[in-house]
């Protein structure tokens, strides 16, 4: 009798396993691949190209920009002085007693006011004082109210004697003594505030810009980040003499035209509102400001709020009018200092918020260098040097996937897709950095892969070139 023995199980063949398992590792593979490639799950990849790109999302050069000239800020002035509500006259009229002591010499009036250094003082003058009303006549004793408005102090001259010989007021002995003395003691003055945030006294030098405050809370390397706008400024209570009433004097007599630190415009605030409209218009404007959008306020004689422009393109003709820049009692100035503007960055770039340049422009290429980000350097960081400045073997790919996040009105933002590679030969993809911008730089999906397998596959070749009983010789080559 034969020994009963039980049949093998059954076993899987081999050929059939091979797919099972390729499908396992490969599915493992993928599975660790998309979740530590920050480049295959890159949030922000799919942008819009810049070729394919609106203009109104590109930003305007500002190289170009040109301080206006100041001639534009003055208002015209006449060739001979003349006369206006709150001009002061000195009249003696040797005829009248009212208007002169008998046996006297006219009286002197020295002007006395506290001036600068480089201004000269008033000279002195003669007379009596009569003001020019605000109807523009001037009130004298005996007579009915002359008009001198628009009149030079030599033509007054002439009215006044007409109208008292005129007004038969004079006696005989007097019509032999028509000794009248006319002159101008004192200009019209016209009062206004100027307030200069531009302006900022008792503060440090060699911060980003005088009119912010800065920390090293927080901060690294020995650097400093801006918390806010300086409370610090100056306010000025400005007298502005005869035809000088204007913008260009109150900013002479204030500290001098705005430097590259103040904001693009002077904005007058006129004095009085004069109806309700006025208020109306001002209170609206405040209502449809956004954040980081510029104010549209209105321009013109005629309106509560009226913006001059500080610095204009070559070409550009000013939006404002001669009656523009005149000030008027109770007017307000204001200079406001221009604030800071950051872009930021993330990625591949040190993540940080950086300070924009004020007086020249910052494209894409130009921003990567000035945060010491990767370019053209297979990703190598020189921040951690090892004694060479070249990484073994040939090198990665560079990161070339760069998005912009540009903000826009409302609150909402658009991504800008930027090919580094091209931008560095394309002026056109080359754009420029706008305020408020994040640059998130990534690998391309092909740069990642490239870049993985040439870290984590080398291979190895071994020959033997020299061969004896004392002697051997071999090279080693280890790729890539």
């Amino acid at each position: 009798m034969k020994n009963f023995q039980p049949a093998p199980a059954s076993r899987p063949s081999p050929t059939r396993l091979r797919p099972l398992l390729r499908r396992l590792l490969c599915a493992a593979w993928l599975c660790y691949l998309v979740s530590g490639c920050a480049a295959l799950t890159n949030p922000v990849a799919d942008g819009i190209p810049v070729r394919k790109l609106p203009p109104e999302l590109l930003c305007e050069a500002r190289h170009d920009e040109q301080t206006i000239p100041i001639n534009l800020l003055a208002r015209s002035r006449p060739d001979v002085y003349t006369l206006g509500p709150g001009d002061v006259l000195g009249i003696w009229f040797e005829a009248l007693a009212q208007l002169s002591q008998p046996n006297q010499l006219p009286p002197i009036v020295y002007n006395q006011r506290a001036v600068a250094p480089e201004r000269s003082e008033i000279p002195p003058a003669l007379g009596l004082p009569f003001t020019v009303q605000d109807d523009g006549t001037l009130a004298l004793p005996l007579i009915e109210p002359v008009a001198v408005r628009g009149k030079t102090v030599q033509e007054v001259h002439k009215l006044v004697l007409d109208s008292y010989l005129k007004a038969d007021v004079l006696t005989p002995e007097g019509r032999k003594k028509l000794n009248l003395i006319v002159t101008l003691l004192r200009k019209r003055q016209t009062h206004v505030l100027v307030y200069r945030q531009d302006i900022v006294a008792n503060v440090l030098t060699g911060n980003l810009n005088n009119n912010f405050v800065v920390t090293n809370v927080g901060a690294t390397n020995g650097e400093t980040d801006a918390i806010g706008r300086s409370t610090t400024g100056a306010g000025y209570r400005v007298d502005l003499e005869g035809f000088d009433n204007d913008l260009a004097a109150a900013l002479a007599q204030t500290g001098g035209f705005p430097a590259s630190n103040s904001a693009e415009y002077a904005v007058i605030y006129r004095g009085l509102l004069r109806n309700d409209r006025d208020r109306g218009l001002v209170l609206g404007q405040l209502a449809t400001l956004r954040p980081g959008c510029k104010p549209g306020l209105e321009t013109g004689v005629n309106s509560p709020i009226v913006r001059i422009p500080l610095r204009i393109r070559p070409g550009e003709v000013p939006s404002f009018g001669p009656e523009d820049v005149i000030l008027h009692d109770g007017d307000a100035v204001l200079i406001e200092a221009r604030e800071l503007e950051f872009f930021y960055t993330a990625g591949l770039l040190p993540p940080g918020e950086h300070v924009m340049p004020r007086d020249f422009d910052l494209n894409i290429i130009q921003a990567v260098t000035r945060v010491r980000g990767p370019l053209i350097n297979g990703a190598f960081s020189q921040s951690n040097l090892s004694g060479f400045i070249i990484p073994r073997g040939i090198g990665n790919p560079s990161p070339s996937l760069l998005t912009v996040l540009r903000p826009m009105p409302g609150g909402g933002q658009v991504a800008i897709r930027v090919d580094l590679n091209r931008a560095l030969r394309d002026p056109r993809e080359n754009i420029l950095v706008q305020n408020r911008d994040v640059l998130v730089l990534q690998e391309t999906p092909g740069e990642a892969l490239t870049r993985y397998f040439t870290q984590q596959f080398q291979f190895s070749f071994v020959s033997r070139i020299i061969q004896g009983n004392k002697t051997n010789g071999t090279i080693d080559v280890l790729v890539p």
